[in-house]
């Protein structure tokens, strides 16, 4: 993290970005732990949210990753 002082005495925190735990094309093996509001499967790795289309929680499956965000990626079921 970078501290700039700003205006008014304050301190503005700019944080650097952390790069993602997952790449594009990687296979793993997750446990769904919930559900989004859009029905879809839901899991975490090292606070980094993965969405799976058409896993329900409790589910152990195998993921390929087909796209990232800043703080979610897409995969797919295998």
């Amino acid at each position: 993290m970078v501290h700039r002082r700003v205006r008014g005495g304050k301190y503005k925190v700019k944080k650097t970005p952390s790069p993602s735990p997952v790449e594009v094309g990687d296979e793993l093996e997750v446990n769904i732990i919930g559900k989004s509001p859009s029905g879809d499967g839901i899991s975490e790795i090292r606070g980094y949210t993965i969405v799976v289309p058409k896993a329900k929680p409790g589910e152990r499956v195998t993921v390929r990753i087909t796209s990232i965000d800043k703080k979610t990626a897409n995969g797919e079921k295998i």
